[in-house]
């Protein structure tokens, strides 16, 4: 910490290269590094965000952050089938889908400084470098790129005033991508005099062909991590089953971790559960006393929502009904892919008392002769976003059985667009209606390209991203949903829209657009009446980016109540008059 106060932003006199954003105080924000070890997808994030969870309980202020390896900028353009679903953030930002899952346990939204990519890093140095912001040094990874990632974590520990700054180092130790970062994590703990506390996850083990768990693999994967001068403080085991003692033991001994922290982080029926069971083994404790916070603790409201908390996954763990909700795509063979909208579900079906069953509905081939088939098991169902061609024609077959059968209906992104689409033709009689992203050259452009977005050029910088208002229409299923509010606020993510000259006919013929942007004429709601439809919404926005636990999105929970008693209907159907 001495050497902080010392050393100036720049010089070519010293090796102590390490720049402090305006009102920093070296050792007054704290530092959990949460690494991984073995294979990647352990579950980092879930982890990470449910031990910020317990710590901002207990009246911490709490800010997290993902280090990416990857080059990108940002998660705009990764393809669904090797990273998940792109997460939107309120300012726009395209991340990693673990931003999701911190913005949901913490119920907090994010900006884009919690996130921050090897191309980030990169270019911000890269322009310094051009800008002579180095005076003459030459660069190197070290001192300079593991300085230019402490400055971002320390910018973050300013801007969110955090008492705990959460960092999750993506990929797993060893890989050549994230090695900097670690390298910058050891070089913070070293210059702040140990304000970081390290975790690491790893994974047990468990053979069929032998029958029990083996933990050599995690030894040796958190010798690795030591090796680059990490002593982790906790070890967070993965494993499908629960960690035998003697296995912790074991990790024990190899790690110089205290057997109290040595936590076994078995599969759960779902990630809400994981608080209780970190709380149940007292990690959060653990950590205030690790980072020397227990003054700060406000223990009354820990007490409050740990209570709180207890209802909901409680909600979780009993419910005793069912409902089943489909949901149409092309990415279903990688549930990753529509994250966000599974745990809406989750959080819907908590607030209904009740679970949600999620059921695959591939719609690559679908017909209007197969969808029927293909919807007969669910009770609802949703039609997400997505990019390109393929698998349209069937989301539009989805949507037509749906709304002729009164199925309850959430469309979402492009699924909006092809209600609108599906309405154009078979009710409004446009047999060429089509969006002009599938088909620029047909007859009835009904979805076209934002106007102000034709002239940005770019696949990665076209697109109406982030947070809009939402003028909702009074007397509306959407403003029975949001609770009669005029305007509400959700994120948005697509480059195409309904062309507001087609409205007109759209609404003649029975389609209601119930919530519009409030200057220009672009349709964010849809709805049918409900003398017509129990619940056949859409929205051009991606709601589920927004659900939280204990804040379930509106249209979600719509969704699973009226899907509830299409199901309660068809269990008890009325008894038909006897004639006589």
């Amino acid at each position: 910490m001495d050497l902080l106060r010392s050393v100036k932003d720049r010089s070519d006199e010293t090796e102590f290269y390490t720049p402090l954003p305006d009102g920093y105080r070296p050792g007054s924000v704290k530092y959990v590094a949460v690494f991984g070890t073995v294979m990647s997808g352990l579950g980092k994030g879930i982890f990470s965000s449910s031990l910020a969870k317990l710590l901002k309980d207990k009246g911490l202020r709490v800010s997290p952050i993902k280090l990416e390896g990857y080059l990108n900028v940002d998660s705009g353009t990764l393809n669904p089938y090797r990273h998940g679903e792109v997460f939107v953030l309120d300012d726009g930002m395209e991340t990693d889908m673990d931003l999701g899952t911190y913005e949901r346990m913490l119920d907090q939204d994010l900006t884009r400084a919690n996130f921050a990519t090897s191309g980030q890093i990169f270019s911000s140095i890269l322009h310094k470098e051009r800008a002579g912001s180095y005076l003459g040094r030459d660069v190197q990874m070290i001192p300079h790129v593991t300085g230019e990632v402490k400055l971002r974590l320390r910018e973050l520990a300013v801007r969110s005033q955090a008492d705990v700054v959460f960092v999750e180092v993506g990929g797993t130790v060893g890989d050549i991508e994230n090695m900097f970062y670690i390298e910058a994590l050891r070089e913070l703990n070293y210059e702040e005099g140990g304000t970081v506390a390290f975790v690491a996850l790893t994974y047990i083990l468990a053979p069929p062909a032998l029958g029990e768990q083996k933990s050599k693999a995690a030894q040796l994967g958190v010798k690795r991590l030591m090796e680059h001068g990490i002593q982790p403080a906790i070890i967070a085991c993965r494993a499908e089953q629960p960690v035998v003692d003697k296995v912790r033991q074991k990790i024990s001994v190899y790690t110089n971790v205290p057997l109290r922290r040595v936590f076994s982080m078995h599969d759960l029926p779902s990630i809400y559960l994981l608080p209780e069971a970190m709380r149940e083994a007292q990690l959060d404790s653990e950590m205030v006393q690790l980072l020397n916070l227990g003054g700060k603790v406000n223990s009354a409201m820990d007490a409050r929502a740990a209570i709180q908390w207890e209802r909901f996954s409680s909600r979780i763990r009993q419910a005793s009904r069912s409902v089943a909700i489909g949901i149409t795509g092309k990415y279903t063979a990688l549930r990753d892919s529509y994250a966000s909208i599974i745990k809406a579900l989750e959080h819907a079906g908590a607030a209904n008392d009740c679970r949600v069953d999620v059921h695959w509905i591939d719609t690559t081939d679908l017909t209007d002769d197969t969808a029927a088939a293909a919807m007969a098991d669910v009770d609802g169902v949703i039609v997400p976003g997505g990019f390109g061609v393929r698998g349209t024609a069937g989301k539009i077959a989805c949507i037509r059985h749906a709304r002729e059968n009164k199925m309850p209906f959430l469309g979402i992104c492009l699924g909006f667009q092809m209600a609108v689409l599906e309405f154009a033709r078979n009710v409004c009689g446009l047999a060429g209606a089509d969006s002009t992203e599938l088909n620029p050259e047909c007859e009835h452009p009904v979805v076209d390209i934002l106007p102000e977005q034709k002239k940005i050029e770019g696949l990665g910088g076209n697109m109406r991203l982030g947070g809009q208002d939402i003028d909702v229409t009074p007397g509306t299923l959407a403003a029975e949903l949001f609770k009669n509010a005029k305007r509400v606020r959700m994120r948005f993510r697509h480059r195409y829209e309904v062309d507001p000259k087609y409205v007109p006919q759209l609404e003649q013929a029975g389609l209601v657009f119930s919530g519009r942007h409030p200057v220009h004429p672009i349709m964010q709601i849809l709805e049918l009446p409900r003398d017509v439809h129990p619940y056949f919404v859409g929205t051009q926005a991606h709601p589920c980016l927004t659900s939280r636990p204990l804040r379930p999105q509106p249209m979600f929970v719509g969704l699973v109540a009226e899907a509830l008693k299409r199901r309660a209907a068809q269990d008890n159907p009325k008894p038909q008059p006897q004639t006589v």
